[in-house]
């Protein structure tokens, strides 16, 4: 039985009445997963909701018999990255139709080459944007008012009194610098707004109607942004314009007490030029969701500082945000299943 965070998972009735198309064949289409439950796997609250419409095949099983089951599998869910999706897989599944992945990033996937094999690929947007923005927020938030060695003030057997000189940074006022204004970066504009924060931000393209939505301001250079801001959000796709975006010359742009906060991939950051940049002071501190690899080895520097605030990538982890991908990946897959157009379809530009 669902339980009750699933409870109310549905798709939109069109999609609906293609899964009854497909419930009406003897047999339920193939889905690869690369396990249920576990730490990479379906989650265990979508699998009853899954059963309904396909029949689940984990790596495992698929690779303890392959010529039985390559032949049955039309659609892959990809969730935490996995199954890892090569050549060699693709070409072990001939009727492969579609990659439904889990979240909005897809760096994960050589999307020319799969499109190579004429399989589709899926994503979620959608639903990882408000989740996401609170993260996003709850991290400048936690990282400004200095919240870990607060709580550990306020845990520690070693404290008698509270000192009326310890002190935070301020929100209200400050300067936001926006590093990408795509949906999760305009969320996290409307929230900063409420916070009366002033807001910059650097894209691709300027945004005017988001500008003026929350009134934030354009810097077409980044270097004009980050010699401003008090806090820098990183919110950009990965791509290989934004591998390293954040290097030794951009950490040198910013204030001496300016933060950092990455919600984007870890990669967007050169995290050898951050440690140096948190270490000799070139910057305050940084809240990091992402990092590379993940988790970091255990002995890595950014674990050891303590102007650094680091989370599990965990910016869709709600059960709502949950909830909403699975219904989008399911639908994308009964979409690609009927030869429909697929809402979410991640198209090589």
């Amino acid at each position: 039985m669902l339980s009750k965070q699933m409870s109310h998972l549905k798709v939109d009735p069109a999609a609906r009445q293609r899964s009854k198309l497909i419930r009406m064949n003897k047999e339920l289409p193939g889905a690869l997963v690369e396990e249920i439950g576990g730490t990479i796997g379906v989650m265990e609250e979508h699998v009853d909701f899954l059963k309904e419409r396909f029949s689940l095949i984990t790596m495992k099983e698929f690779k303890e018999n392959k010529e039985h089951l390559a032949d049955k599998i039309v659609c892959i869910f990809n969730w935490a990255n996995k199954p890892d999706v090569n050549s060699e897989l693709l070409k072990a599944l001939p009727r492969l139709k579609v990659i439904a992945s889990a979240g909005a990033g897809v760096d994960h996937l050589d999307i020319k080459m799969i499109s190579s094999y004429g399989v589709k690929v899926a994503n979620t947007p959608h639903a990882v944007t408000n989740s996401t923005a609170d993260l996003a927020m709850t991290l400048l938030l936690v990282a400004a008012r200095n919240f870990m060695e607060a709580h550990q003030i306020a845990v520690s057997p070693n404290t008698v009194r509270f000192h009326a000189n310890w002190v935070g940074g301020d929100i209200t006022g400050m300067t936001l610098g926006i590093v990408g204004m795509g949906r999760i970066g305009y969320k996290i504009a409307q929230r900063a707004k409420a916070f009366e924060m002033k807001i910059l931000y650097h894209n691709r393209h300027r945004r005017p109607e988001e500008e003026k939505s929350v009134g934030a301001s354009y810097c077409e250079r980044l270097d004009d942004l980050l010699q401003q801001s008090d806090y820098v959000m990183l919110v950009v796709n990965l791509s290989p314009e934004t591998e390293k975006l954040m290097g030794k010359h951009e950490f040198q742009m910013m204030k001496p007490s300016a933060m950092l906060i990455n919600i984007s991939r870890g990669l967007v950051v050169d995290q050898e030029a951050l440690v140096e940049a948190l270490e000799t002071g070139q910057i305050k501190a940084a809240a990091l969701d992402v990092t590379y690899p993940e988790p970091l080895p255990r002995d890595h520097p950014l674990l050891k500082l303590r102007n650094v605030i680091l989370t599990p990538h965990m910016g869709t982890a709600t059960f709502h945000a949950r909830r909403i991908m699975m219904e989008d990946m399911v639908q994308n897959v009964i979409d690609a299943i009927n030869n429909l157009p697929v809402s979410y379809e991640v198209i090589m530009k």
